[in-house]
């Protein structure tokens, strides 16, 4: 097949491009980044770069054609201070980006089978911790919640055209190439990690490796569209997770970050993306017979460590 990949330099897109080159398939990068692209391309794998700048609302549509399936990954990322700037960036990369690709897609002459955007569970919002959430929950509350329902009504042209559109809800993924746990490792080495708040609020995690091999079932589960949870099966309360990551690296965790002092981040920050949490459940993934390599946590992390015996 050949695959298109917006965010194919970042963590998961990069990943994503190399498993599939593997597998023999024509890679598409569509990129803002052209350098970037081009030494990607020279790893082999990439027949194409595309052209895209999604704040001026330009694509190079025509790089698109005879694309079997599209996966737009790129996005603003939510780390760092949520000044107002920011918080526009989160929002108009999310909505306008998606709203570009999906125009151009539903204007080709030859449009792609599948149409695999990337969505975040953020768009539940705060939810019960003991409360299983799957696809068919309403969406949330607040900025984040706010923004993954704009995003995922930026699809619509591409569904409207008749591609079949799958709206990926991933999770926090766990790498230590980057991400969450690439950002906690120094401090949990130096055994200063230790919970946020109470460490009640819910980790909806995935494994790198068990995104990669979602996305690829997705675009071979034919009957799968709409929304689809991109999270391991068994999530963690931060408490949980702090406690297993200390454990792993043999390392203390004596220490909490209190909550009144998350909630005095700039942007409301502290209280979405750490405070906040949702159980959130695979249920389609695991209907559609997807098996995931790294289901629990712990044995996440020891692969993402290099402990594995």
């Amino acid at each position: 097949m050949r695959i298109a990949i917006t965010g194919a330099t970042g963590l998961i897109g990069s990943a994503l491009a190399r498993a599939l080159s593997r597998e023999g398939h024509e890679i598409v990068v569509v990129s803002r980044r052209p350098a970037a692209a081009e030494r990607m391309a020279a790893g082999g794998g990439v027949v194409r770069v595309v052209a895209w700048d999604p704040a001026r609302g330009v694509i190079d549509a025509s790089g698109l054609e005879e694309c079997d399936v599209v996966v737009h990954l790129a996005a603003e990322s939510i780390a760092g201070v949520w000044t107002p700037g920011k918080r526009a960036r989160i929002r108009d990369s999310r909505v306008r980006g998606t709203e570009l690709v999906a125009g151009a897609l539903a204007g080709l002459s030859r449009p792609p089978a599948a149409f695999l955007s990337a969505s975040a569970t953020g768009y539940y919002g705060a939810r019960p911790p003991d409360t299983p959430i799957d696809e068919d929950a309403p969406p949330g509350s607040g900025f984040l919640a706010e923004t993954a329902v704009a995003w995922e009504a930026a699809t619509r042209a591409a569904e409207a055209a008749g591609i079949r559109t799958i709206r990926l809800r991933v999770g926090l993924v766990l790498t230590a190439a980057g991400g969450l746990l690439g950002a906690l490792l120094p401090l949990f080495r130096l055994g200063l990690g230790g919970r946020l708040g109470d460490g009640r609020q819910v980790m909806s995690w995935i494994a790198l490796d068990d995104v990669v091999a979602a996305v690829r079932h997705v675009i071979d589960a034919t009957e799968l569209s709409g929304p689809v949870n991109v999270v391991a099966p068994e999530p963690v309360t931060n408490a949980e997770f702090t406690r297993s990551l200390g454990r792993l690296l043999r390392r203390p965790t004596p220490f909490a970050v209190p909550s009144f002092v998350l909630r005095l981040l700039p942007g409301k920050m502290g209280e979405e993306i750490m405070l906040a949490g949702a159980r959130v459940v695979p249920r389609r993934l695991e209907e559609s017979g997807f098996r995931f390599a790294h289901p629990d946590l712990d044995g996440a992390l020891r692969h993402a460590l290099g402990l594995e015996r």
